[in-house]
């Protein structure tokens, strides 16, 4: 049978590096083209020696006809308002579009651009986009949208830290407050003063507030509760390389047990094979999923009975990111939902 091609845009990237890699193990896509016009006519592994003999492909400059002759599907791991610049000429070449950028993931434009500071030049292909978090959303990503929009790191974990409570009907009134922790790869490739490593060595700080990741949590929350939530969203820069926490205080509309939460949790994740709910007693570590497509859920009803710590643990990388987009296309393409993914993280 043969393999579907698929390109990397933006591959010079960490996310898009993550998706390279990924993709060269994959049992059903064969990567083709990879594009980074910065790095055009330099191999993938001059720039990452981790893939030398595993991708020697060259760096192709972006350009979308180049990408539609080569690809049946193309990853766009690349900053938002570039995604808006190829995207519609991909989804009009036949290509289906697998986006890791945020231009495609919140359904009011309006709201995007007042987040984003852009106008969204492509609405007719936002309204048919799906926002791809799998564990929400397979039926409408196996459909094969035009645009399968990834979430974010941060609205994933957060997303799944909350989504079992909200959707349960058990989300009080009051915002949901959560408090969120990245590795530092998490800011991209491109160094800046914020992410020298002087400086974010050895500190731990807030950053981008409000963030803008803010309106895509409570897009995701409001749609699990069927009624509007209010997200108070406070992300943190923590020195190591990778790896994503998030701690979500969530109001009870009534009282449960530490067993009734876990219980709550456990079925709602039971038989997703890349979630797992944590026993009682557990709160998850980012270091217990660092290189996999993994997240670990872990709750805990706080003293009083009016409140439900819930935190998640995930690779910014992988499940926040390029393994996150490999899932959703497997689903889409109709692989098994964990080709090129099953794999654990080191226990070391």
């Amino acid at each position: 049978m043969a393999k579907v091609r698929a390109a990397v845009v933006g591959a010079a990237g960490y996310a898009g590096a993550e998706a390279v890699r990924i993709l060269c193990a994959h049992p059903g896509f064969e990567l083709t083209c990879i594009t980074s016009t910065g790095d055009a006519g330099k191999r993938m592994s001059e720039l990452y020696p981790a893939l030398l003999g595993i991708c020697d492909l060259e760096f192709q400059p972006h350009d979308a006809a180049a990408v539609a002759a080569q690809a049946d599907v193309a990853f766009l791991a690349v900053p938002h308002t570039a995604s808006l610049a190829m995207t519609p000429q991909l989804v009009e070449a036949g290509v289906q579009v697998v986006d890791l950028s945020a231009d495609y993931r919140i359904a009011d434009a309006q709201v995007y651009e007042a987040w984003y500071g852009a106008a969204h030049t492509s609405p007719e292909l936002l309204a048919q986009a799906v926002y791809a978090l799998p564990e929400v959303a397979r039926e409408q990503i196996a459909a094969k949208p035009p645009v399968i929009s990834c979430p974010g790191c941060y609205p994933t974990a957060s997303a799944l830290a909350c989504l079992p409570l909200a959707e349960a009907g058990l989300l009080g009134e009051g915002p949901v407050v959560i408090a969120a922790l990245s590795g530092v790869s998490g800011a991209g490739r491109k160094a800046s003063a914020k992410t020298h490593f002087c400086n974010a060595d050895e500190s731990v700080g807030l950053y981008g507030l409000p963030h803008r990741h803010t309106p895509e949590i409570a897009q995701t929350l409001s749609r699990g509760a069927g009624r509007p939530v209010e997200v108070l969203f406070t992300p943190h820069l923590v020195p190591m390389v990778r790896g994503l926490l998030a701690t979500a205080y969530l109001p009870l509309a009534k009282p449960l047990s530490d067993e009734e939460a876990q219980a709550l949790y456990a079925a709602r994740y039971e038989g997703e094979p890349f979630v797992t709910a944590l026993p009682l007693g557990m709160m998850p570590q980012t270091a217990w999923v660092e290189g996999s497509n993994r997240a670990q859920v872990g709750v805990k009803v706080a003293p009083g009975g009016a409140m439900l710590i819930a935190s998640c643990a995930i690779d910014n990388l992988v499940k926040g990111a390029a393994g996150q987009a490999v899932q959703a296309a497997n689903i889409a393409f109709g692989f098994d939902e964990a080709a090129g993914l099953d794999g654990s993280c080191p226990v070391v």
